[in-house]
């Protein structure tokens, strides 16, 4: 059977938002603006491949100029979900609205029952307990943890619980284990996070502890079903790179490939690009997030789109005439924004393929789920129940 594109390439960017939704400002998010307030920070903003794709025809940036004949459509996507984290993000993506939003402790930490049976599972006494910063709690207990065999749990403002571990002292085994331990617990309705997540490092003393890229994730399955569980049913590659397969704890998920950085996400990218399949490859990439945007550090962020923007050069050369990029962000993270938490922000939808005979801007669209709905289209399937999204396969010409 003969498919318009035989190849879907779909990267999110994790948390680059474009500036504030309708309803941003009942998420506690006033003015914030991911891309924006990057560009407003930095001196020199070198991303020519975005900028050819209508990035910046999309959004206005200080350095960057739009461009007369952008090669891409474009548009800015609404989050139609109750949230503003990655799960519901990526979800939204293929299909699911989640209008509960998992449950977060940041404001007192987890409750002591469920600590208490923590501690039980894993015969270690937990420090820590807060809403914290990876590497700033890393630098209060790490010795701590390693000194007296405890163990750091901590959150943020997000729906996860957080395990550190040391690779050396505590063994990678270990700490995967204490997280499904965790995961098990926060089944529980009252105590339901999004993701148990480890967080294993390396050193012995404050100051030269380094988070390793060994990092798991234990999330929650989908609520339902979802574009990624129809494509593979009907016989279609579903290649994920980066955490792609712990969001959707491998559903609809052929082939899995860890990613230890965003660079290496895209090389991994660039590598699937020259192999022949049929059907989608989800990535993503999220040092934007965990390393930039949660640690407000917009100098940072911008690298990191500028390597990304490199790498996209590579990419742009090696697709064929029957694929279909799609670039895109599954929340907002802004980087000059107070606090450490996502921030609830249109995304970007940039799409592109060398048989496109040009570009241009499309409606502004209410759901990150028409990327999942045009894929959907393209591959003729249809959408599972009770999902959302409207394709816009027609749009791309």
């Amino acid at each position: 059977m003969d498919y318009r594109f035989k190849r879907i390439f779909l990267i999110v960017l994790d948390s680059m938002g474009i500036g504030s939704m309708a309803d941003s400002e009942k998420f506690g998010d006033v003015g914030v603006d991911t891309l924006g307030h990057i560009s407003d920070t930095v001196e020199e903003f070198n991303i020519p491949n975005l900028q050819k794709l209508g990035l910046a025809n999309l959004k206005s940036l200080k350095q960057v100029s739009p461009v007369n004949n952008p090669l891409g459509y474009y548009t800015a996507l609404n989050e139609a979900s109750n949230g503003k984290d990655t799960m519901t993000g990526h979800w939204e993506m293929m299909g699911i609205q989640t209008t509960k939003p998992f449950i977060t402790f940041t404001e007192n930490g987890f409750p002591k029952e469920l600590i208490e049976e923590l501690e039980k599972g894993c015969n270690r006494k937990i420090i820590g307990n807060k809403s914290a910063s990876g590497t700033q709690i890393l630098d209060e207990l790490g010795e701590e943890e390693i000194k007296e065999n405890k163990l750091i749990v901590y959150t943020s403002a997000d729906s996860v619980l957080q395990i550190c571990g040391n690779e050396e002292t505590m063994g990678l085994s270990n700490l995967y284990n204490y997280c499904k331990i965790a995961r098990e617990l926060t089944m529980k309705d009252e105590w339901r996070v999004g993701r148990v997540i480890a967080r294993p490092y390396v050193g012995s003393k404050k100051g030269e502890f380094k988070r390793t890229s060994n990092r798991r994730d234990y999330a929650l399955k989908p609520t339902g079903r979802t574009v990624l569980n129809e494509l593979k049913d009907n016989g279609f590659d579903v290649i994920s790179v980066g955490k792609i397969n712990d969001i959707f704890v491998g559903e609809g998920i052929t082939e899995s490939n860890h990613s230890n950085s965003s660079v290496h996400g895209m090389e991994q990218t660039i590598e699937i690009a020259q192999k022949d399949f049929t059907g989608l490859c989800f990535t993503n990439l999220v040092d934007f997030d965990a390393l930039w945007g949660h640690r407000r550090n917009p100098v940072g962020y911008a690298n990191e789109i500028e390597r990304f923007d490199s790498k996209l050069e590579e990419f742009l050369k090696i697709i064929e005439e029957d694929d279909l990029l799609i670039i895109t962000a599954d929340h907002g993270n802004d980087p000059t924004y107070k606090g450490t938490d996502h921030t609830r922000e249109k995304v970007p939808f940039i799409a592109y393929s060398p048989s496109f005979e040009s570009g241009g801007k499309m409606p502004e669209q209410d759901s990150f789920g028409i990327i999942g709905a045009t894929i959907a289209d393209n591959f003729g399937i249809s959408m599972p129940k009770n999902t959302i999204g409207i394709s816009v396969l027609d749009l791309l010409k």
